[in-house]
C-alpha cells in the first residue's frame, strides 16, 4: 500500500491532467480569433486578475513579452487609481477570473471599452458576467480543484497557465518567432547564455590542455594531466588532429584493472574519436552533446571542420560563463 502523500501527489496530478485534457477539447473557433486579434494589435496585450488568477495573469504577461508580443500586467484594483496610464487606445484586455464574477475586474471593464480595448475572458465560468461582457471568451472551467478542501485555486489555476501558454506558442508560430529573437529579449541567466554564447567565447585553447601522443607512457599522460588539471587529456597526432580523448575517469578505471598501469600507452585506454564539438555551436548545443546522452560526459574536445584540435569545453565552463 502506497504511503497517504504518495497517493495524495498521484491524485493531485491525476486531477489537473484530466482537467488539462478538457481544456484541450474544449478550444475552438474563439480561441483561434483571439490569436487573430492578438496577432494584429499594433500596441501592448494588458492581461489583468485578481488574487490567484493576478500572479497567473503576470506569468502569461512575462511569457507574451519574451516571446515577442509586447505584454504588460495591470492589477484591477490599480488600475482605478492611476494605473490605466499604461493603456493606448485599442490595446486589448486579458481577463482572468475563475468565478467571471471578480468585483474588481467587473469595476474595471466600463472604463476598458471607453478606451474602445478589446476584451478577451478567460474565465471558469462561460455564463458569468465577465464572460457576458466580453468580447472574446475562452472556457477555463474544471470540474474541480484538485486540493483536499476542493477549493483552493489548484487545477483552475494551472489550466488558465495553459491556456495563456497556448496563446503565447500560436504567436510564436504565427509570427516565425526564432531563437535568436528569444536570445534578444532573454539576454541574461543560463538560457540567454545558451542561446547568445558561442563555444569558443568559453573554451580553452589547445595550448592550454594536455595534449600527447598515442605511444606516450600513461605516467607522463598523468604527470600532464596534472600539470593541466581540466579532467582530460586530448590524443592527438603531428598534425595536432584529434585521435582520442582519455579522461580522469578512465585514468582512474584503468588503475583498477591494470596492474602495470605505467607500462600502458595512451593509444590503449584512450577513447577513440571522441564527441566533438565546433568553435561556432551554440553553449546550449555543447550543454546538449554532454548531458542528452545515457551516461553524461563532462568534457568536449572542440574541432575544426578538419578535426584539428582547437581546444577544450568542460560541462563547468558551460555554466559558469558570463
Amino acid at each position: 500500500m502506497q504511503p497517504k502523500n504518495i497517493l495524495l501527489a498521484k491524485q493531485v496530478i491525476e486531477t489537473e491532467r484530466e482537467a488539462l485534457r478538457s481544456a484541450a477539447e474544449r478550444i475552438n473557433e474563439s480561441f483561434d480569433a483571439v490569436v487573430d486579434l492578438l496577432l494584429k494589435t499594433k500596441g501592448k496585450v494588458v492581461v489583468c486578475g485578481m488574487g490567484k488568477s493576478g500572479y497567473i495573469a503576470q506569468k502569461i504577461a512575462a511569457t507574451l513579452s519574451s516571446t515577442g508580443t509586447s505584454a504588460v500586467y495591470l492589477h484591477p484594483a490599480e488600475g482605478a487609481h492611476g494605473d490605466l496610464g499604461i493603456y493606448n487606445a485599442g490595446d486589448p484586455t486579458i481577463l482572468l477570473s475563475k468565478s467571471g464574477s471578480t468585483e474588481e475586474v467587473l469595476r474595471l471593464i466600463p472604463i476598458l471599452k471607453r478606451f474602445n480595448s478589446p476584451l478577451v475572458a478567460i474565465v471558469g465560468n462561460p455564463n458569468s458576467p465577465i464572460a457576458k461582457q466580453s468580447d472574446f471568451v475562452i472556457d477555463a472551467s474544471v470540474a474541480k480543484e484538485a486540493d483536499p478542501l476542493g477549493i483552493v485555486p489548484t487545477t483552475s489555476a494551472l489550466v488558465m497557465l495553459a491556456l495563456g501558454d497556448a496563446i503565447a506558442c500560436a504567436l510564436m508560430s504565427a509570427k516565425n518567432f526564432t531563437e535568436h529573437e528569444f536570445a534578444q529579449y532573454h539576454p541574461g541567466g543560463q538560457l540567454g547564455r545558451n542561446l547568445l554564447m558561442s563555444v569558443k567565447d568559453v573554451m580553452h585553447p589547445a595550448k592550454d590542455i594536455p595534449c600527447v601522443d598515442p605511444e606516450m607512457s600513461l605516467r607522463e599522460v598523468v604527470i600532464r594531466m596534472t600539470q593541466n588539471p581540466l579532467g582530460a587529456a586530448c590524443v592527438i597526432d603531428a598534425s595536432s588532429h584529434l585521435l582520442g580523448i582519455i579522461t580522469d575517469g578512465d585514468i582512474r578505471r584503468s588503475l583498477q584493472k591494470t596492474e602495470d598501469f605505467f607500462k600502458l600507452k595512451a593509444r590503449e585506454i584512450m577513447t577513440l574519436n571522441p564527441t566533438a564539438v565546433s568553435p561556432d555551436a551554440k553553449l546550449g548545443e555543447a550543454i546538449r552533446l554532454m548531458e542528452d546522452r545515457p551516461r553524461q560526459i563532462m568534457v568536449l574536445p572542440v574541432v575544426d571542420s578538419a578535426h584539428t584540435l582547437l581546444g577544450l569545453i568542460r560541462l563547468h565552463d558551460a555554466y559558469q560563463a558570463h
